[in-house]
């Protein structure tokens, strides 16, 4: 159990803060979304086949797919999707930064929807801290063309990480979903055919070229099927099975530092003493937010079920800690 422990956070840990990386080499040939949308397509479908030979699950019920549908469009739709876009103009390791301020959105949104409940002080030094690292990345430099992140791209990055932190919550507060494969294998399926499509309508058919692929793009778009969307999720899903939640969302401090690490060492991106004091204010807001949340505070009610953008899947599981 404890060998099994220690892999799954290593593979939480170290794949999903690798797909940023991935990501970047992916799209260098391939278009965004059509590239986002057959990864997920690809993995909906062996989750759900899973589900149906392996764990002899039903069908999927209506509810499962109204469910999957909204989460799907909402998570990764509206976020990977979105990342994937953006990272044609971000580097990686910034991408990865911009998408770890999830936590600070949906304590927005929580205490903002109706009925919602106020968070807890430390909970708003957490949320100051986290948007002063990020007017500290993307500062007045970068938005006139300067150092650190195209101004479009992380823009984009910011809505996306709006976009996944409306559908975590989404998925938290919808019914739950008829085993946690058909949760997960409906929310794949149904985004990814949502990412298909508006590649589609955005011309990026006409795009596609794989005859003229690189060999990196081809192997970080697999690296992200079978590593991200595949072994990435069922370590999440081990985890939350034989852990808290507090400790399964560690990943969140983590994932981070290991995006920028391989930008830098794998991918030759710039990492500049601004990145890393931005970084080191937007992942300490991020700890205060999260550790006020699952140790009882105000906000406690907020969702644990923010996988982080990059993540292989979207998790339809009820907090289980």
């Amino acid at each position: 159990m404890r060998a099994r422990l220690i892999a799954a956070f290593a593979a939480v840990y170290l794949v999903w803060g690798s797909t940023y990386l991935a990501i970047r080499f992916a799209v260098e040939t391939l278009p965004p979304l059509i590239m986002a949308g057959a990864r997920f397509v690809i993995a909906g479908a062996i989750v759900l086949a899973w589900s149906k030979l392996r764990e002899r699950s039903p069908a999927p019920t209506r509810a499962d797919w109204r469910t999957g549908i909204i989460s799907g469009a909402l998570l990764l739709l509206g976020g990977n999707g979105a990342v994937a876009w953006a990272e044609q103009r971000v580097p990686s390791g910034i991408a990865a930064l911009l998408v770890a301020i999830v936590p600070l959105w949906m304590v927005l949104i929580d205490w903002l929807r109706p009925g919602g409940r106020r968070p807890a002080v430390a909970v708003f030094a957490g949320v100051a801290l986290g948007l002063a690292g990020l007017l500290l990345l993307v500062g007045p430099d970068s938005l006139r063309g300067g150092e650190s992140a195209n101004g479009v791209g992380a823009l984009v990055l910011v809505l996306a990480s709006l976009s996944w932190a409306a559908g975590s919550l989404f998925t938290k507060w919808s019914p739950r979903a008829t085993t946690g494969t058909i949760g997960a294998g409906t929310q794949m399926l149904a985004g990814g055919m949502l990412l298909l499509l508006a590649g589609v309508v955005s011309g990026e058919l006409s795009q596609l070229d794989l005859a003229h692929a690189s060999a990196r793009s081809l192997l970080g778009f697999a690296y992200l099927v079978t590593f991200g969307s595949l072994i990435g999720f069922t370590a999440y899903v081990y985890l939350l099975a034989h852990t808290t939640a507090a400790k399964a969302a560690t990943y969140a401090y983590v994932n981070p530092v290991v995006a920028v690490l391989l930008g830098w060492a794998i991918g030759h991106e710039a990492v500049t003493s601004r990145t890393i004091l931005a970084a080191g204010v937007i992942l300490a807001g991020v700890t205060i937010i999260t550790v006020t949340r699952d140790g009882g505070g105000a906000s406690r009610d907020t969702s644990a079920d923010d996988v982080p953008l990059d993540a292989g899947s979207p998790l339809n599981e009820r907090r289980r800690a």
